[in-house]
């Protein structure tokens, strides 16, 4: 039966699972010594922090906060007061000089001003989507800018603008990704990679970026899952009550106007009902929605699948290559 504790799992037994399982990949498959966590302050990367303890003992994690030109404020803040708790070592990589480096905050200016011709650093930014309960909605992004005398404005972009936008934003998990590789490889250890099943079924990771990784030890779980293991496990309230966010661009946004459909706890509930068969009018009263809302959630869900399917495949080969 379909309902509200369908996401529902012993936290308990879920935790001694997962960390026997990374004992086994990390210290037998990997023949690594222990793991490095790229730690945002978001639910995610805490817990992933807080198994690979669990896994591998404090003194076998590495946690690194690699903040940057238009990081939250209290990234950092609650980063260290999860390290703190749980007495992980941890190491700041301020990567803001790579990415200027590498032209990262000025492509993407590049592809704002063509849109918006007075724009520069000192204004703010970020892409949002518009809502799915609006109606049949066009699947299109638009650019909502900040001017330093706090003017709000949102506009429509091409897609050239778009997709260079997009671009030059994925140095930010590319080169965070490369910094956690150097970490690793220092001390032998292996990369944690942070998403949940809801972005990793629907595609919200950079490739070669934050898709990335040695392993994942929460993809299986959905994101209310990954909260009752935070409370089990327990990660700090602060970050527990943090609503979710990219933490991307300079203006604050939340993962919901940025890509998914819905708020994360009825964006579970729809992907668990895709997922097991469940009908939009059986799912509709248990998610809050009309079943017309809700097969509109559906379709967006396999969407995004047929159009990050790109992201979850390996290098294609001409001929097979039997792996060693």
């Amino acid at each position: 039966m379909f309902n509200n504790d369908v996401l529902k799992l012993d936290a308990a037994a879920e935790v001694d699972r997962i960390a026997a399982a990374l004992r086994e990949q990390v210290l037998g498959q990997l023949r690594r010594r222990g793991a490095v966590v790229g730690i945002s302050g978001g639910i995610d990367s805490s817990v992933v922090a807080a198994l690979c303890v669990r896994a591998f003992g404090k003194e076998k994690v590495l946690g690194l906060f690699m903040p940057e030109h238009h990081s939250s404020d209290d990234a950092l803040m609650l980063g260290q007061m999860l390290t703190g708790h749980f007495g992980i070592e941890a190491i700041i990589e301020d990567i803001a000089p790579a990415l200027e480096g590498v032209g990262c905050y000025r492509r993407q200016i590049e592809a704002i001003r063509t849109i918006v011709p007075e724009y520069d650093d000192n204004w703010k930014c970020k892409l949002v989507l518009p809502s799915i309960l609006e109606g049949e909605r066009l699947n299109v992004t638009r650019l909502t800018v900040q001017s330093p005398a706090g003017e709000v404005n949102t506009v429509r972009l091409s897609l050239s603008a778009y997709l260079q936008i997009v671009a030059a934003t994925n140095y930010k998990q590319r080169v965070r990704k490369m910094t956690e590789y150097y970490h690793a490889d220092r001390l032998n250890f292996a990369v944690a990679g942070t998403p949940n099943r809801l972005e990793y079924d629907q595609g919200f990771f950079v490739k070669q970026g934050d898709g990335a990784a040695d392993f994942k030890p929460i993809a299986h779980l959905y994101k209310t899952q990954v909260y009752q293991l935070a409370e089990y496990l327990g990660v700090p309230e602060e970050i527990r009550r943090r609503p979710p966010t990219t933490d991307t661009f300079s203006m604050p946004q939340t993962q919901e106007e940025f890509y998914f459909a819905l708020p994360y706890d009825r964006m579970d509930l729809c992907l668990y009902a895709v997922n097991n068969g469940v009908s939009a009018e059986e799912a509709a009263p248990v998610v809050g929605l009309t079943p017309a809302q809700v097969e509109r959630v559906f379709k967006d869900i396999e969407a995004k699948r047929r159009a990050t399917r790109y992201l979850h495949m390996r290098p294609l080969l001409v001929d097979p290559v039997p792996e060693v």
